[in-house]
């Protein structure tokens, strides 16, 4: 049995309660809050759980196995790296720090304590995007020219991070799982609508090695929610909206053939192919729940985790690439390829 304590109890705490309650081999210990009234919440709802304002009171506790960090992102590095030294195993939400150089610190201290280091990117559980990456793996798709994303609602708001680091790096992390290769160079442009605060509306595009291009569009200033995601291959098509009750996931058999064929010159050289639309059956249980199996089966079975703080790591670095280019009016931005760091 694993005790987990919890750390934040705002936003997304309450999710991580509910379900590492309900998973097999786990035990919800703890949680902390520096917000009583949130406190006497997890009282009511789980009154066997023990509270806290003090995070030490998790670090010190010799019961505790793992602790989950659900606080803003200017208190991951502090917090996980106490949980750290404290010999806990971590599961730390996204984005994994502020910086790159905080993100690798985490990454050397889990390795040299042979800890698991969990960073909490949702979207790679999810039935849609595991069968996404396996269409691609597969060579469903073929060449895989181009990713387009859409990802905009109104609100919320962040008082201390971008809406790059808000939105987009879901679609970081998403292309980390599945093309496999990390960008050569990322453009961005976005601006802040109201002085003093972050940027709520950014486009940003990411180069790659092999060709392919993606593009994400993230917005808190949109009229409805849209989370939309088309990837286009040399074979086939797939478009994804998370919105959608049921058929998340559509492959289309459509795309275009180029011949430079000499004795075809008099002809068109772009030919079109359209063919069957297909929606795949998709995995219908909760991503959070199978997050959190996979996180007990790496603590109980000395695994890596599919969203390891290699993971984490890259993704800041691409926050940080694109927060610089959108700060320099969308200047291309090269991305350092480090050895043990890439997909």
């Amino acid at each position: 049995m694993i005790n987990i304590g919890i750390v934040g109890y705002g936003y997304w705490g309450p999710n991580l309660v509910r379900n590492f309650a309900e998973t097999p081999g786990v035990k919800v210990a703890a949680v902390s809050d520096l917000d009583t009234d949130k406190l006497a919440v997890v009282q009511r709802r789980f009154p066997a759980v023990k509270t806290t304002t003090d995070f030490r009171d998790l670090l010190n506790d010799p019961s505790i196995d793992a602790i989950a960090i659900a606080t803003p992102v200017d208190t991951h590095f502090e917090l996980a790296l106490s949980a750290l030294r404290a010999g806990k195993h971590v599961w730390l939400e996204k984005p994994m720090t502020e910086t790159s150089k905080q993100a690798r610190q985490l990454v050397d201290e889990a390795q040299q304590r042979n800890l698991v280091l969990l960073i909490d990117h949702t979207f790679i559980y999810t039935g849609a995007v595991i069968k996404m990456g396996e269409l691609i793996k597969n060579g469903e798709l073929g060449k895989i020219y181009y990713y387009d994303s859409i990802r905009v609602n109104l609100g919320l708001f962040q008082r201390d991070v971008s809406v790059i680091s808000d939105l987009a790096v879901h679609d970081f992390s998403i292309l980390d799982f599945l093309l496999g290769e990390h960008p050569v160079a990322v453009s961005a442009g976005g601006t802040n609508h109201f002085p003093g605060t972050p940027e709520n509306l950014a486009y940003v595009t990411l180069y790659y090695e092999s060709g392919t291009i993606a593009h994400t569009n993230v917005s808190w200033l949109a009229p409805v929610k849209v989370r939309q995601i088309l990837v286009g291959g040399s074979k086939k098509m797939i478009t994804y909206d998370d919105l959608e009750p049921s058929e998340k996931i559509k492959v289309y058999d459509k795309g275009v053939s180029f011949t430079d064929d000499p004795q075809k010159i008099q002809e068109m050289r772009v030919g079109y192919r359209t063919g069957d639309m297909w929606a795949p059956k998709l995995a219908l249980t909760e991503a959070l729940s199978v997050e959190g199996a996979h996180f007990v089966d790496c603590i109980t079975n000395g695994k890596t985790p599919q969203t390891d703080g290699h993971l984490g790591l890259r993704v800041v670095e691409l926050i940080e690439a694109a927060n610089q280019s959108m700060r320099r009016r969308g200047e291309t931005v090269n991305i350092i390829q480090r050895r043990g760091q890439t997909s």
